[in-house]
């Protein structure tokens, strides 16, 4: 049996993957655990062409507003550039990177390089489909529909580890406890 809390919050000063439906809350779930643990400020760098913002409202439950700082990069590459500037820098314990396009793999091993030199973690959101060799891990995240749960606050997500360069791959039912500010293992949902 593999411990979900071996692997989340992920490894420090690494990069990794996440895609699917819930992406945007394994991100904010894990700025949330990482934030309130230490204090320190995440960083969200996207495309400026993105039409939707981020409401503070929306993610309040899984993180302090005032601990996450959004960017708005010009292009692809100015992403890629700006989150390994912050990754480098020490000063922000995460940075998760919004990412269109295919990253390289001389772009993803600067990304390592820079989360190692900065120690903070690096997330990349990419689209189903897309990654990167140089990435730790790589998470699939959707939501999971369970009538029993229906009248809670937070929906059950299915997080699927598929790919992991120091392990075995493995999957989780979880949902998140906005009091302890956490991600809680559950069973999964019963089948009918």
């Amino acid at each position: 049996m593999i411990h979900f809390e071996s692997h989340f919050p992920l490894k420090n000063t690494r990069t990794h993957e996440v895609c699917g439906a819930s992406a945007h809350v394994f991100a904010f779930a894990l700025a949330g655990q990482l934030c309130s643990e230490n204090g320190r400020t995440a960083l969200w760098v996207r495309e400026a062409w993105h039409g939707h913002q981020i409401n503070p409202v929306g993610f309040s439950s899984y993180l302090d507003p005032k601990h996450l700082l959004i960017a708005q990069a010009p292009s692809h590459i100015d992403v890629l550039a700006s989150t390994e500037q912050a990754l480098r820098s020490g000063h922000v314990a995460l940075v998760i990177a919004q990412i269109t396009q295919p990253i390289g793999l001389t772009e993803g091993r600067r990304l390592q390089l820079a989360a190692q030199a900065g120690n903070a973690t690096g997330l990349c959101i990419l689209p189903e489909g897309m990654g990167n060799n140089a990435a730790q891990t790589r998470w699939h995240c959707a939501p999971v529909f369970d009538e029993s749960n229906a009248a809670e606050d937070s929906t059950l997500q299915s997080w699927k580890l598929i790919k992991n360069k120091s392990g075995t791959l493995s999957a989780w039912t979880v949902k998140w406890n906005a009091q302890t500010r956490r991600i809680s293992v559950v069973s999964p949902p019963i089948q009918r």
